[in-house]
């Protein structure tokens, strides 16, 4: 048995309305895990310098930092998987320019944070960035 033609509208309707609102719901959620899924690309930033700037200004002291070698410390987080975080410190949210500017001046993030400023320069910090989100 066919529907009424005078219901064919009202379901095209229904149809309309619950296409646009799940699409307003997908597009909210994309919102809300967006400081997860940034494009972490370091404008300036070469993993491979930064991989030996880790080394050089002895993070792995406090941080276990895969890759590194005799990076094992436990004062600082473990930095595995660092780009899946949503904040950085717990202040600021997880994106390149934030995570520059931490490693760059950590007090400047977070006054009395045990991170200590290493006197990294913006450029040293860009590609210290750029190793910490190559790590998985």
């Amino acid at each position: 048995m066919k529907p009424p033609k005078r219901f064919t509208p009202v379901l095209l309707t229904l149809g309309v309305l619950m296409g646009v609102a799940m699409a307003g719901y997908l597009a909210i959620r994309g919102l809300q895990q967006e400081p997860r899924s940034p494009l972490w690309y370091v404008p300036g930033g070469d993993s491979e310098k930064g991989r030996l700037l880790i080394g050089k200004y002895g993070c792995g002291s406090c941080h276990a930092i895969p890759g590194i070698r005799g990076a094992a410390g436990k004062v600082g987080p473990e930095l595995a998987g660092f780009k899946q975080r949503i904040y950085i410190a717990g202040q600021v949210p997880n994106v390149p320019e934030n995570l520059v500017a931490w490693i760059e001046d950590p007090q400047a993030i977070a006054p009395g944070t045990a991170m200590p400023d290493l006197g990294v320069s913006r450029e040293e910090a860009r590609d210290i960035a750029a190793y910490l989100y190559t790590l998985d």
